[in-house]
């Protein structure tokens, strides 16, 4: 059997191949004979190869999920909550080794990498902490006799599906709520980053995580599509593309007992106003579009700068995309590494391409890097530098105003007021996350206010969220926040339940409780 072993932190994890599926506590190859492998995006060399998953697959993870679902149920949210403290420990005492495997699989710098794993281990600390925090609320009751409370229970199967871009973070933002609040789990990770997923897999299953309580399957959109589909999930949460996300909740609207989060993309911005500080602006606007090399949801495509300060802005942020570090993820001094697959090379490039001939002004272009600054030995990864370029931000162009997941930037010059700067930041149909810079508060509370976001920051870059906080969009970006707190929301049925403390039945609203009959 592979794959199913804990390494010691001192000894470098070399993946093996072929990979299994993490079912009713067991590694299964599955139903199926199809493999695929995954690639280092830098080099594109082979990282191990893994078996890809059949709807039958998918059916006996959810089945076994199911069976598990009653008993696991029955524990305390606390006895429930150890399991996730082993696995919260074996993160701790493993992240520079997991940091490097995540920046191996999906391609970003590795501080990147390493912040992945903190952030995995930080929802996994908020989640196991909060199964000793109060649950429910009492409520006051018209009736002094009356005691009246919420009471929060499981739904029953969570049905988990999550992006390359975090792949070992995220879906702690999902599972680790899902299991302490009494759900049990089918997971399939992104297809790019399944060793990341044997990884999180095998930590369960070293935590001693009860049989069928967590379940891994691995593949495509197939054996995603049977986890929705299958009658066992009662609850969805999905992260990733705006147009998976859409039909998923199409598909899951309308059915009954069904319940469906989906967090998807984004055509953020950073606005930059008459008074803001240049230096902090700059910085905000870098971090915001070249971090993960344009790979977040949160990342920023559009700059959107009063014409007090575009000039200056726009000379040094120029600059900073010319000189921008595009290296080895795995090397320190690395600020961009390549884009995850040679198809999203494609789909960047032709939007690059697509800007220009929508008539654009383009001031950087390194979309095809030069020879000397592709690492050696990787000519065969997924390189593109940064693309920035000036647009006009009335005209319905669709470079910008349609998400592109990659490095590709457009300043966007406006005049007037705070508003005029919100109207171009609302003028997209997503809503993600957005930053404004200014020194003065009355526009920071009018961003604050009328910027349509789920997430918003001020003189700071539009990345960077931490996992107590919730996380999501509105408009096209999203009808969920699956992290911490509020996707308790969606894992668990509310129930108000009301108590009579009486011999006698009152009724609320003055309605009587007299029972009549003809006789009277």
């Amino acid at each position: 059997m592979v794959g199913c072993g804990r390494m010691e932190p001192e000894r470098p994890y070399v993946p093996m191949s072929t990979y299994q599926h993490y079912v009713d506590g067991e590694w299964v190859a599955g139903e199926g004979t199809q493999t695929f492998e995954s690639e280092n995006p830098a080099s594109g060399e082979s990282l191990g190869e893994f078996h890809r998953a059949t709807t039958a697959d998918v059916d006996r993870a959810a089945t076994a999920a199911d069976a598990a679902y009653e008993t696991w149920r029955a524990m305390s949210h606390i006895d429930r909550a150890e399991y996730l403290w082993d696995v919260y420990h074996e993160l701790r005492e493993r992240t520079d080794e997991l940091g490097e495997i995540v920046t191996k699989e999906c391609g970003k710098e590795i501080s990147e990498g390493r912040a992945d794993v903190v952030e995995a281990a930080h929802m996994v600390e908020w989640a196991a902490g909060d199964a000793r925090h109060p649950k429910g609320d009492v409520v006051p009751s018209e009736i002094a006799e009356k005691d009246a409370y919420m009471r929060r229970k499981p739904r029953g199967v969570v049905g988990c599906i999550t992006p390359w871009n975090f792949p070992v973070a995220i879906p702690f933002w999902h599972v680790a709520v899902a299991l302490v609040e009494g759900n049990t789990v089918v997971w399939k990770p992104a297809e790019q980053t399944p060793w990341c997923g044997q990884i999180v897999a095998e930590m369960f299953d070293d935590a001693g995580i009860p049989d069928g309580v967590f379940n891994l399957v691995q593949g495509f959109g197939d054996a995603g599509n049977a986890i929705v589909e299958h009658d066992a999930v009662r609850t969805v949460l999905f992260t990733g593309s705006a147009e998976v996300g859409h039909s998923i909740a199409d598909k899951l609207g309308g059915e009954p007992g069904k319940r469906v989060a989906c967090e998807m993309g984004g055509k953020n911005a950073v606005v930059v106003t008459e008074h803001a500080d240049l230096e902090i602006a700059v910085h905000a606007a870098v971090m915001s579009s070249f971090k993960t090399t344009g790979q977040r949801c949160v990342s920023s495509e559009r700059l959107i700068v009063h014409t007090d300060l575009y000039d200056e802005f726009t000379s040094r942020f120029v600059d900073l995309a010319e000189r921008v570090a595009v290296g080895d993820p795995l090397d320190e001094d690395t600020f961009m590494g390549p884009l995850i697959e040679a198809e999203h090379v494609e789909k960047v490039t032709d939007y690059n391409d697509l800007a220009r001939t929508e008539g654009v002004n383009v001031l950087v272009d390194r979309t095809n890097l030069d020879a000397p600054e592709i690492p050696d030995g990787m000519a065969d990864g997924h390189w593109v530098g940064p693309f920035v370029y000036e647009a006009d931000p009335d005209e319905p162009l669709r470079c910008t105003h349609e998400e592109v997941f990659g490095p590709h930037v457009a300043l966007l010059e406006y005049d007037g007021g705070i508003e005029r700067a919100v109207e171009i930041q609302n003028d997209t149909e997503y809503g993600l996350a957005g930053s404004i810079v200014s020194e003065d508060y009355r526009q920071l509370n009018y961003y604050r206010d009328h910027a349509e976001l789920g997430l918003a920051y001020a003189n700071l870059p539009c990345i960077g969220a931490e996992v107590q906080l919730p996380f999501g969009g509105v408009k096209k970006s999203g009808n969920g926040y699956p992290s911490a707190r509020e996707v308790i929301e969606v894992v668990t049925d509310r129930t108000a339940w009301t108590l009579n403390n009486s011999r006698d039945v009152q009724m609320a609203q003055g309605l009587s409780a007299d029972i009549t009959t003809r006789e009277d």
